[in-house]
This record gives C-alpha cells, sequence and structure tokens, in this order.
C-alpha cells in the first residue's frame, strides 16, 4: 500500500510541474508518467484521465496557495493592518515568481492564470473548479478591503467588487510577467492598487 501510493504522490507531482511549466495540451499520460518514474499502466489506477490528474493538480495547488493566502491575509504578522497584510501579499507573489524565474530561467506564471487560458473551453470540470478558487480568492481579498474600509483606509463602497478588480488586477500582472518573461512587471502593483482601492493612507 505504501508503494501505491508513493506512485500516486509521484504521478501528482509529476503531472503538477509540467502543468506549470508546459501547459495542459502539450503533455501526454506516458510523458507524465516517465517524469514520475512510473510504469504508464500506474496512472490509470490513480486518475481516470488527464483531465481528473488536471482537477487534482489544480486542487493540490490551490491548498497550498490557499494555506499561505490565509497566513498573510488573516494577519500572520502580528499587528499588521488591513493594507498591511494586502501588500504582503502582493510582494511575496512577486518574489514568488523571481524566485521561479531565479530556479528555471523564465517566469511561469499562475497555474491557475494560465490553465483559465488554456482549458476554459475544453473542459467543464476544470473551468468550474477555477471559478470556484478565483470566487474564493475575491472573498479573501474582500474581507480585507471590508476591514480597510471599517477603519476608513479606503474608500471604496463595495469591497467585493473591489476585491475582484484586485485579484484580476494581480492575475493580469502576473500574466505580463510571463509573457515579457520580467518579474519587474509587478512592481507598479501595489501602487495601483491603491488608487483602485482609493487608499487615504500610503
Amino acid at each position: 500500500m505504501g508503494r501505491t501510493s508513493d506512485a500516486g504522490e509521484k504521478i501528482l507531482a509529476a503531472g503538477r510541474s509540467l502543468f506549470e511549466a508546459r501547459g495542459y495540451s502539450a503533455l501526454g499520460v506516458a510523458e507524465i508518467c516517465k517524469a514520475a518514474g512510473v510504469p504508464k499502466g500506474s496512472f490509470y489506477y490513480f486518475y481516470a484521465s488527464k483531465e481528473a490528474l488536471a482537477l487534482a493538480v489544480v486542487d493540490a495547488h490551490w491548498a497550498d496557495q490557499r494555506r499561505e493566502w490565509t497566513r498573510i491575509l488573516s494577519g500572520g504578522t502580528a499587528g499588521a493592518q488591513p493594507l498591511d497584510r494586502l501588500r504582503q501579499l502582493f510582494e511575496e507573489t512577486e518574489a514568488g515568481q523571481h524566485a521561479v524565474q531565479q530556479g528555471c530561467g523564465t517566469v511561469l506564471g499562475c497555474l491557475f492564470g494560465n490553465l483559465s487560458l488554456e482549458m476554459s473551453h475544453r473542459t467543464e470540470a476544470v473551468r468550474a473548479r477555477l471559478q470556484e478558487i478565483f470566487d474564493a480568492q475575491v472573498e479573501m481579498v474582500a474581507a480585507v478591503i471590508d476591514e480597510a474600509r471599517e477603519r476608513g483606509d479606503v474608500t471604496v463602497n463595495d469591497p467585493r467588487e473591489a476585491a475582484r478588480s484586485v485579484v484580476a488586477q494581480l492575475e493580469g500582472q502576473v500574466m505580463f510577467a510571463k509573457l515579457y518573461n520580467n518579474t519587474g512587471r509587478l512592481s507598479p502593483l501595489w501602487g495601483n492598487c491603491l488608487a483602485l482601492l482609493g487608499a487615504r493612507t500610503a
């Protein structure tokens, strides 16, 4: 049972790495299994299809990202004010993209954004799951904006719609960073976010 479980984890890890680096369409099951170091027959023991693996990869990636976003946005830094927490999210996003670029030579962008562009018109299951994830991101950011609004730090009337714009801006700038292979594209994000929120404090 241990070896069986280990094979499943290897397939998941290989799929995640390959989807992040190369996308979905260019990959076949045989290549994923080769990268995982497991026989091709093992794949279908764990996953009914490549789409099923993609959903598992998305869930695993979101579990990790949600944990990080919760740490940052719930006030992981003791006493951090709402806007400080939001700024930390932007800074850690830029740092994460830069670290990946340093490691592999290229900006990979956001797995969720990349798959949204590639797969939203191909598979309803993946599209629906990505929608749920982006909606969850919006809700997490909206809670912080609402807190900032109650403190008088921002002037937006609708925290949820403002959060949708913030998440869209973050996602779009990450996409530009990937397109230009330049994490510097993320640097103006925080100033743009303050303007978007009508922030009263810098």
